[in-house]
């Protein structure tokens, strides 16, 4: 069911942000590192330099104007309040598309792409490029309502997604995303309502095969060795939240300064960004970001996705026959080969590769990522 559909914007109390600078000035800090770089996690310096920065530099009401320059909205889907931008273009028959982030991200990472797929025309595009952009924020993340019972996993919000089109007026429509959002996305083409004619991927979802399990080439070799330095460095983190959302949130919650470490460690080590995550994104984006979270409560809600989902991110599933694009950016956690995910997708009509990138695409490179979109669902147009 859904109800009437609300104008929002985002507007932070005077309070909420007296209380943030109150906590970040607050900040009890663990000892230094005993490392001299990010293996240990975020270094104490740097993290302490972003927490002034925050506390007396950081511009919230401008950050807040720039994302209220977009048209946004909440409509109640399946007994959920949904935040979305929708950005319509100016192109009557612009394709209706739905990008769908993930964890630690929110819709602050589509913010620069938005233009150039409304409007390609002024952004080295052709009109027949254009895109009606529907960005929503995924349940128990900014500020759609968080779950209050069990069951809001991918599946349930692939179908949300679908009714949150339909209602919007879109009954045919292509989506996108990355992270969760390329589970969300995997799961609207899996279930196949009708409505959705094609989907892109920027992290594409595919088990090994039997071949490559039993004789593996160096493609499949690559994809085994990225999965184990997963498995070995990289998803503490994924494990918590899948375990024991809730008892993370509590520090979450609490401490901004501990929100923004839990994040920005991820756009470190995500990120194609030599060594340094402001070498690929502002802090103020970086902040941007993480105020998703901080001003909406969000750490335990957003982890506790992985607590409905984790189990079947993976899972092999039965095939999916809409048309899919992928695009391959080089430090995306995952990499599997073509041969894996074609078992799968059975129909994939754009893959490239790209030069630069890494896990937050649209965020990081948002040139190349309308490129990709542009080049991939023009196949799906017609």
């Amino acid at each position: 069911m859904t109800t009437a559909l609300e104008t929002f914007r985002i507007r932070a109390t005077d309070d909420q942000l007296a209380d943030l600078r109150m906590r970040l000035r607050a900040t009890r800090w663990p000892n230094k590192e005993t490392v001299g770089d990010w293996t240990q996690g975020v270094p104490l310096a740097y993290l302490q330099d972003v927490v002034t920065y925050w506390a007396n530099t950081y511009d919230w009401r401008a950050r807040e104007a720039r994302m209220n320059a977009f048209p946004q909205f909440r409509l109640r889907v399946g007994g959920l309040g949904i935040h979305f931008i929708h950005a319509r273009s100016s192109h009557a028959d612009a394709l209706p598309l739905i990008m769908t982030h993930g964890w630690p991200g929110s819709v602050v990472e589509f913010l620069k792409v938005i233009e150039p797929l409304t409007e390609p025309q002024k952004h080295g595009g052709r009109a027949r490029d254009a895109f009606h952009v529907v960005c929503p924020a995924l349940p128990g993340y900014g500020f759609s309502d968080k779950p209050t019972q069990t069951g809001c996993g991918v599946e349930k919000i692939a179908e949300l997604w679908d009714e949150l089109m339909c209602a919007l007026g879109y009954p045919q429509y292509v989506a996108q995303g990355g992270d969760w959002g390329a589970a969300v996305t995997t799961q609207i083409a899996s279930q196949n309502r009708g409505h959705c004619r094609g989907i892109h991927l920027n992290l594409a979802l595919a088990p090994p095969t039997p071949e490559a399990l039993a004789n593996p080439t160096e493609a499949d070799q690559a994809a085994f060795a990225a999965a184990k330095r997963y498995g070995d460095s990289e998803s503490g983190y994924a494990i918590q939240q899948l375990t024991r959302p809730q008892t993370v949130g509590y520090g979450l919650a609490d401490s901004p300064a501990g929100q923004a470490a839990w994040i920005l460690e991820k756009f470190w080590s995500w990120t194609d960004c030599d060594g340094h995550p402001e070498n690929v994104l502002s802090r103020d984006e970086l902040l941007d970001n993480v105020m998703m979270y901080w001003l909406c409560d969000s750490g335990a809600s957003s982890a506790r996705l992985y607590w409905e989902s984790f189990r079947t991110f993976n899972r092999e599933g039965g095939p999916i026959t809409l048309p899919m694009g992928c695009s391959n950016y080089p430090k995306e956690l995952a990499q599997p080969p073509r041969s894996w995910v074609e078992r799968r997708y059975q129909r994939i009509v754009y893959w490239n590769r790209l030069a630069k990138g890494g896990h937050f695409a649209a965020f990081e490179q948002p040139a190349t990522f309308v490129q990709e979109l542009r080049a991939c669902f023009a196949l799906m147009r017609s």
